[in-house]
């Protein structure tokens, strides 16, 4: 079978694996129904993850179907991948977070992702996909960062909420955010970006973040949710939080965020990284795809055959302003 592989920095190409045929005890082979090309693939091709080793193959948004009978799932049932493989021992995931897993496995990073015909993942990182398209489902865990992030935060109806950053992980934290009653405003340097959500999303409380900056309104806002992946940005957040508010860190960087403890106290603020997905956001995710309360048509920006992929990747990652998500159908 033929996987797109990142060999090294800006090289991507297809390269010839064998089939696998069987998986691990407790793991289930699943061919791949559609893949999603997120930040981190774009990141691989450019050289810029930190926790990368070459050659490696991309590819962690994903849908499948299952190949073989095994745990009560059936052949051919369409699923949601989950790919943070946890490792079940250490003391987050003994507490119910393999989100936050000490050895945390990410596919596609830390070990072979799904840009190929078919993989092998564990039984217990897959769910089911019943009533969503393929691509539907491959659009499933960049939705559940955005999710989880806003589930961590607490807000509801009659908070007043912002979100930085209208990249992908932005936009689907912005629409989970809606979604839970809140007053969602949007910001982003990018007029480009801006105007999307507004026309395909329905944020008409937009405003680029240089004026929002100049012009923070009063009293601020009741929780901030930074998207941006930008340390200027998460430093720049605080300074928009309200009184008693909170600001969520949806992104990480490597740099030093720092912030004047006077002025934190004052606010009585809380600070919150939110970092992948549960089960649980997984499963809301799909809830609102159903229900068309989140409308994937307007998400998807293109989709790609895997041969087309090993053609368009460096244009894709070169070009991202305008574009939400890409997707590949192996």
């Amino acid at each position: 079978m033929l996987c797109g592989t990142c060999i090294e920095p800006g090289t991507f190409t297809l390269v010839e694996r064998e089939r696998p045929t069987s998986a691990p005890p407790g793991w289930v082979l699943l061919d791949v129904a559609a893949v999603g090309i997120c930040g981190t693939d774009y990141h691989i091709f450019q050289g810029k993850h930190p926790f990368l080793n070459y050659p490696r193959v991309i590819g962690h948004e994903l849908s499948g179907r299952v190949v073989v009978a095994v745990d009560g799932w059936s052949v051919g049932q369409l699923v949601v991948v989950n790919p943070y493989i946890s490792c079940g021992t250490c003391r987050a995931c003994q507490r119910g977070k393999p989100n936050c897993c000490t050895r945390i496995e990410v596919l596609g990073v830390h070990r072979d992702g799904g840009m190929c015909a078919r993989i092998a993942v564990p039984v217990t990182n897959i769910y089911l996909a019943d009533g969503l398209e393929p691509t539907q489902a491959a659009m499933v865990e960049f939705l559940a960062i955005g999710a989880h992030a806003v589930r961590r935060s607490g807000i509801g109806p009659c908070d007043r909420a912002l979100v930085i950053g209208m990249g992908p992980i932005g936009l689907g934290t912005a629409l989970s955010a809606r979604l839970s009653g809140a007053e969602v405003h949007v910001t982003d340097l990018s007029p480009t970006r801006l105007d999307i959500a507004r026309t395909r999303f329905g944020f008409d409380l937009g405003i680029v973040s240089g004026d929002l900056l100049r012009n923070p309104p009063e009293g601020g806002f009741d929780t901030v949710f930074d998207a941006t992946g930008n340390g200027s940005s998460m430093n720049a957040a605080f300074s928009l939080v309200g009184h008693g508010g909170s600001l969520v860190f949806v992104s990480v960087v490597k740099d030093t965020i720092r912030f004047a403890d006077a002025d934190f106290h004052a606010r009585e603020m809380t600070v919150i990284g939110s970092r992948n997905a549960l089960k649980v956001d997984f499963e809301a995710v799909m809830a609102a795809i159903r229900e068309a309360r989140i409308d994937t048509s307007a998400l998807c920006s293109e989709v790609l055959t895997l041969e087309e992929a090993e053609i368009q990747l460096p244009r894709l990652a070169a070009d991202r302003e305008s574009l939400i998500k890409a997707l590949v159908v192996p």
